[in-house]
């Protein structure tokens, strides 16, 4: 409240953004930590192999992963059965056809776990795929 010219107390036009600008600056920070923790897909334990080549980077690869109990996952999206892994593939690569595959596998899997979900990979008619490891520790 401001004095008018005659002394009566008048209320102020005027809008302080301040603290309108603090709980953004504070939201934002907040986003931008979580952010992060948000993009995670299904955890697995990799194998390590030293000096194997690097994976280009591609703008967004298909990622297919089997876990340590052998569940088979597209993105975060559960796949019960190899076989039911080749309609959604076809489907992601119907859109773009030189899309990258990248097949994450639990170093714990059995290998006899992981050769059908590469058949059915192969049967797509994926042309770009790639096996992710991580370099020893």
């Amino acid at each position: 409240m401001t004095a008018g010219r005659n002394g009566r107390a008048r209320a102020m036009s005027q809008i302080n953004v301040t603290p309108f600008v603090d709980v953004m600056l504070v939201l934002l920070i907040i986003f931008m930590v979580t952010a992060p923790m948000l993009e995670t897909g299904v955890e697995v334990n990799l194998p390590e192999v030293a000096d194997a080549p690097g994976l280009e980077e591609t703008k967004e690869p298909i990622v297919v992963t089997i876990n340590r109990s052998g569940a088979i996952f597209v993105g975060k999206s559960q796949v019960n059965d190899p076989e039911k892994l080749t309609p959604v593939i076809r489907e992601m690569l119907a859109r773009n056809k030189e899309r990258a595959v990248f097949l994450e596998a639990d170093k714990g899997v059995a290998y006899g776990q992981v050769v059908p979900v590469l058949a059915a990979l192969r049967k797509t008619g994926v042309t770009r795929l790639g096996m992710v490891s991580q370099e020893p520790r």
